[in-house]
């Protein structure tokens, strides 16, 4: 599949220019490591990639005293700015509004032209490169790999200009939560306010834990994957098997239905001393009847869905069967959350 950039043209705030967070997992930059903790054998830390579809923008961006400048401010001004915050580059806003950037190159062509006086509006860029808050940062990294630009503005569904990422931003977050990772991974100690990580309680299981998987539409080579983790969590953690089992088919189903029905989402894991909980969430298109959607064989799959051995329309009637609290929102067209809880028997 080709890669397509999002543009954000200076002013712009049309809903169909909506950014699409989701991307097929290929896209994502491997990188080779091999001996990695996580390593599927072939070379690639699944670590890596599991932390660039779990991180979102938003987890790695500066969202805190965007430094800016209007339209009317001079290019002076903005080179002024930019020299006393040691930066390459301001964006130009209004209300929230990113209107565009301008850079060091543009400062630059300013003041061989003479127009260094002139107000931004001029000489700003206008068709702009831009993230989304959502976006998984593996999506993200694309950007950095296909353009030269250092930074990227981040903007939420509103189209409202809410942050700047730049990849020393990305690195620094990354490498903290590879960190902590690596560490869990080679059973050492979670370093200090690592996310996810919770005190041992008497009697609880061995660990607490909170895992998030990104569900990609239509992503079948990866179906599945989620499932097989929390799996593998719950077998570490010595859940008895039969529970295991249960949990894994409502994960499974719930992963397959945000594959094939909707516009994806994710499958949130959590697990603790007294109980098992999958949260499954999609981003749309929603049911209209969840009635008639939990009952055994109904499905809105296509043909070539079911060529491909999915879409029995099984999916969330197992997860009810399987889980001991089972509860679904949906909402036309935002999207569906189904929650699915499993009672663990106290240690001895």
């Amino acid at each position: 599949m080709e890669y397509k950039p999002t543009i954000l043209s200076g002013g712009e705030s049309r809903s169909d220019d909506q950014i699409m967070a989701a991307h097929e997992r290929r896209h994502v930059r491997r990188v080779s490591g091999p001996g990695l903790p996580g390593s599927d054998g072939q070379g690639e830390p699944l670590v890596i990639m599991e932390l660039l579809q779990r991180l979102r923008v938003k987890d790695v961006m500066r969202d805190h005293d965007i430094i800016s400048v209007v339209r009317t401010d001079t290019m002076h001004f903005a080179q002024n700015l930019m020299k006393r915050n040691h930066i390459s580059g301001v964006p130009v806003v209004e209300g929230k509004r990113l209107f565009g950037i301008v850079s060091i190159n543009d400062i630059i062509m300013a003041l061989e032209g003479g127009w260094i006086g002139d107000p931004c509006q001029k000489h700003m860029a206008t068709n702009l490169v831009v993230l989304e808050e959502d976006m998984p940062l593996a999506f993200a990294l694309k950007y950095f790999e296909n353009y030269i630009f250092g930074r990227f503005p981040v903007l939420n569904k509103e189209r409202d200009l809410v942050g700047i990422v730049s990849q020393r931003d990305v690195t620094r977050v990354l490498m903290r939560e590879l960190t902590n990772e690596l560490a869990r991974l080679e059973g050492g100690a979670p370093t200090p306010g690592a996310a996810g990580e919770q005190p041992k309680s008497e009697g609880a299981l061995p660990y607490y834990s909170m895992r998030q998987f990104v569900i990609v539409r239509n992503d079948l080579q990866n179906a599945g994957k989620a499932a097989n983790e929390i799996k593998k969590m719950l077998g570490e953690a010595g859940v008895e098997k039969k529970i295991i089992r249960r949990i894994a088919v409502a994960a499974y189903e719930l992963e397959i239905n945000i594959c094939i029905h909707s516009l994806g989402g994710s499958i949130t894991f959590i697990l603790d001393g007294h109980k098992a909980t999958v949260i499954a969430k999609d981003k749309g298109p929603g049911i209209k009847d969840v009635e008639w959607a939990l009952r055994d064989g109904t499905s809105t799959a296509n043909d070539w869905i079911r060529s491909m051995g999915f879409g029995a329309g099984m999916g969330l009637s197992n997860s009810k069967r399987v889980a001991d609290f089972f509860d679904i929102k949906s909402t036309v067209p935002t999207g569906t959350t189904v929650l699915c809880e499993f009672n663990l028997p106290e240690k001895a």
